[in-house]
């Protein structure tokens, strides 16, 4: 161990952490007024519950010593976790910096179901879903597990966080279903300003998520940083070309969401690849994201904020060009297509495609069983208030006096659609 290694990773762990607040700004702009506060706290709250059954019991099930499938619980309750080297820095400093990725990893699931699922049922699931689906998922790959014994590469989290998380989203969307408006009439974005300032946030803090997986301030350090900055900025640039060429304007939510895209299509790849190939990466992934995103408008699939289009299909399409451009010569051992191992594309395919069918299928199972103890989905007239009065008692705009104009649970139904909107939203837009 070095103090500039450890200082790197308290740095990094500082920056990973500022990406969920910075995902509740992404992700609170999308969505109505009436329902800003609810999305945000949705991505806010994965910082106290997610944090403690982590260090409690998460940690454990992810990197203790077990078998293929799952760690043991030597390490729960943070015993035997503690100063001692884990790498080149402590272990307790490599447990907390897993733990924001634990963090961030269940908040991206609650764009799919933003605007109609209920608060405490959204809570229990991230807890139940960090222990039976992450810390499996995460043990599989950086744990020892038996994706890590196929060789698969996953720098930092293209298939344990994004690919993990948009299987997840995908299937609540589906058992949660859509929201009572949806299709009939367009959900538009109540404040895009609060979207960029997120998705820049997002930007800042992934060079913690991506170069501080290298675990030391070294040269993979440097290489995951410097891929960081670039394949964002390549999937920026497609993703203008391509909206200039089929509209002929660039939407300011479209540049933001490419940036998300771009930095989930390096994830798995930062420290495998040259900076030419993160560029050649992040305008590959501009692709598949773009036109899923069109697509999923036209169907009756309510993913809210499209968690799939990015980080599902930007996870797989980076985790399976991993396979393609990682190159000895900047990975120090691992190898892809272009350099003469073919065979990695299809163990990047499989990792892939078992961790969709898992974290699906599990996601599906705790769903369900919750919805055995309590509801899943708000009231309809609740929906049609908002879930920030519903939800939280408070309101994210208010008219002069701050005054909030309906307390939960209170028995007032709105006489009409414009009684409806002076009441969910004080009156605003």
């Amino acid at each position: 161990m070095n103090n500039a290694d450890i200082g790197w990773m308290l740095l990094s762990t500082a920056l990973v952490l500022l990406m969920t607040p910075a995902l509740a700004f992404f992700y609170g702009g999308l969505v109505r007024s009436k329902n800003a506060l609810n999305t945000m706290m949705m991505s806010f709250v994965a910082l106290g519950p997610v944090a403690v059954v982590w260090a409690l019991l998460g940690y454990s099930l992810a990197f203790a010593p077990g078998n293929p499938a799952i760690g043991s619980l030597s390490y729960a309750g943070l015993r035997g976790v503690g100063m001692q080297a884990q790498g080149a820095i402590p272990h307790l400093l490599f447990m907390a910096f897993q733990g924001t990725f634990a963090i961030i990893t269940p908040a991206l699931i609650s764009g799919a179901v933003v605007e109609r699922m209920r608060f405490n049922a959204y809570l229990a699931f991230i807890v139940l879903w960090v222990l039976a689906v992450y810390a499996p998922v995460a043990h599989w790959v950086w744990g020892g597990g038996f994706l890590a014994s196929m060789g698969a590469l996953d720098f930092a989290g293209g298939a344990v966080v994004h690919v993990n998380a948009a299987s997840a989203a995908l299937v609540a969307a589906m058992v949660v279903g859509p929201r009572k408006d949806f299709g009939r009439h367009a959900i538009l974005p109540h404040n895009v300003p609060f979207t960029m300032l997120g998705a820049g946030l997002l930007w800042f803090g992934w060079f913690g998520f991506n170069a501080g997986s290298a675990l030391s301030a070294g040269t993979t350090a440097t290489l995951a940083f410097t891929n960081t900055l670039l394949a964002p900025a390549a999937t920026l640039a497609a993703w203008t070309l391509i909206d200039m060429i089929r509209g002929g304007t660039v939407t300011a939510v479209g540049a933001a969401t490419a940036i998300v895209v771009g930095l989930v299509v390096v994830t798995p790849a930062a420290g495998f690849i040259s900076p030419v190939s993160a560029i050649v990466m992040g305008a590959i992934g501009a692709i598949p994201s773009y036109f899923a995103l069109i697509y999923r408008a036209k169907t009756k699939l309510d993913d809210s904020l499209d968690v799939v289009a990015a980080h599902g299909l930007g996870g797989a399409t980076g985790a399976i060009l991993t396979g393609v451009f990682a190159q000895a010569a900047w990975s120090g051992g691992a190898r892809g297509l272009i350099d003469g191992h073919p065979a990695q594309v299809v163990t990047q395919i499989l990792s892939v495609l078992m961790v969709m069918a898992y974290s699906g299928g599990a996601t599906f199972v705790i769903l369900k069983l919750l919805a055995l103890v309590m509801p899943l989905r708000i009231t309809v007239r609740d929906e049609k208030l908002g879930l920030d009065v519903s939800d939280h008692g408070e309101e994210a705009y208010t008219q002069g006096d701050g005054a909030i104009l309906v307390k939960p649970k209170e028995n007032i139904a709105p006489q009409s659609a414009t009684d409806a909107i002076t009441v969910q939203s004080g009156g605003g837009a």
